[in-house]
């Protein structure tokens, strides 16, 4: 009797792509970007340089995968409770609990994200890949602060670009904490909401 041949799983573009970026985001966390080879992710993805350059060819081309990779992430984040509906109060809150969440659960994320912004800063090809991504997460900020300020809920002389930059900015420096000046992310979260928050003393 002939036993049937099992067809053989051909690992499709896109599994390689994703293979390649976790990779190269391990190696990130492990070694920075500066120590960021090919060769390296290749040899832990399980591929030759050859096959790794027909997926990446450029350092900017790996780069882009990774920020896409890393905007993945967020997005599915994002997507897994529903922000419809919510009041800017409540959107803030929940950007809060993001943040909560991917330093619990995501630290290696941070990581990753701080090098690529700091490399930006030296880097211009680098940079035009990160800074949307980045400025993504800070328009979030600014929608949620014009949300909030046309019900009510916030300070009406908000001006949403600042706050959105003093929320983005303390909460980067936050997931550096490369000084001993240090506080717990609960506290931080109360002050920023005590500064953007109408409280009824300043309604009447």
């Amino acid at each position: 009797m002939t036993l049937p041949i099992a067809p053989v799983k051909r690992e499709s573009g896109d599994d390689r792509k994703v293979a390649i970026a976790i990779a190269a985001r391990a190696l990130i966390v492990e070694k920075g970007m500066e120590g960021l080879r090919t060769r390296d992710i290749a040899d832990r993805v399980g591929i030759n340089i050859a096959t790794l350059h027909y997926h990446v060819p450029s350092k900017e081309a790996l780069i882009s995968l990774v920020a896409s990779s890393i905007r993945a992430d967020f997005q599915g984040q994002s997507q897994r409770r529903q922000r419809q509906g919510k009041s800017g109060l409540q959107l803030l809150h929940m950007e809060f609990e993001d943040f909560r969440e991917i330093i619990a659960d995501m630290p290696d994320l941070i990581i990753v994200l701080t090098e690529l912004v700091e490399r930006a800063r030296r880097d211009p090809a680098i940079s035009t890949i990160i800074s949307p991504l980045y400025d993504y997460w800070r328009n979030q900020f600014v929608e949620i602060f014009r949300k909030g300020i046309a019900e009510g809920s916030f300070r009406p002389d908000i001006d949403p670009f600042a706050a959105a930059l003093i929320v983005t900015g303390a909460l980067s420096d936050y997931w550096r904490g490369w000084t001993e000046f240090q506080n717990s992310i609960d506290a931080i979260f109360t002050e920023l909401e005590r500064a953007f928050v109408l409280t009824p003393s300043l309604k009447g």
